[in-house]
């Protein structure tokens, strides 16, 4: 099994990059989806949350996921405690899922992960992906999706790497400040460079 790495920033046009992916035939795994997964109704992981930031549960029983971004976004320490909660459950989920594509017989599968070089993930990846734009431009692509004013947009970017950073990490860059053309032929160019891996 080839495990590969994708990661990006906010708003640096990650998903464009896995639905090209997964276009040319990637198994693509998403920790996003996964992190939902682990927090469903009736799950451990929702407990665990539930007990540790009260009130972060709506009446039909789902993590309200806009209060308790409200909680942790601005507080390094309640991002901690979240992610000590909620990481180790998307590593099991993660592992049980790379377990049962293995059996399918699938040999090639890219892990799009947002905090994969925070995490230290990236160390035990065969390769990894960073989807890169510039600064401003990551910046004003937030603010103009999200509607966000100039401060809010900063802070979200203050809480992850800069891009440049995990650049710095890459066995490819994805320059996605151009069209999609571009992208998208560099993402060809990517995946055959993996699937040539093994």
């Amino acid at each position: 099994m080839h495990v590969f790495g994708l990661t990006g920033g906010i708003a640096s046009g990650k998903s464009t990059v896995t639905r090209v992916l997964r276009e040319l035939g990637a198994v693509v795994l998403d920790a996003d989806v996964i992190a939902r997964e682990v927090v469903e109704p009736g799950t451990p992981g929702l407990a665990a949350v539930a007990a540790r930031f009260p009130g972060v549960v709506g009446a039909d029983g789902r993590l309200d996921r806009a209060k308790l971004g409200a909680r942790v976004f601005a507080d390094p320490a309640e991002r901690a405690a979240l992610n000590d909660i909620t990481h180790p459950l998307v590593r099991q989920a993660f592992m049980d899922k790379l377990q049962a594509l293995e059996a399918q017989g699938v040999a090639h599968v890219v892990y799009d992960v947002p905090l994969l070089i925070e995490s230290g993930m990236h160390a035990w990846m065969e390769g990894v992906a960073v989807v890169w734009v510039p600064r401003e431009v990551q910046k004003a692509r937030l603010m103009s999706r999200d509607g966000l004013d100039d401060a809010a947009a900063e802070s979200r970017l203050a809480a992850q790497l800069p891009l440049d950073d995990k650049r710095a990490h890459a066995t490819w860059v994805i320059d996605n400040s151009g069209g999609q053309d571009a992208t998208r032929a560099q993402v060809e160019t990517m995946w055959r460079a993996m699937l040539a891996r093994g």
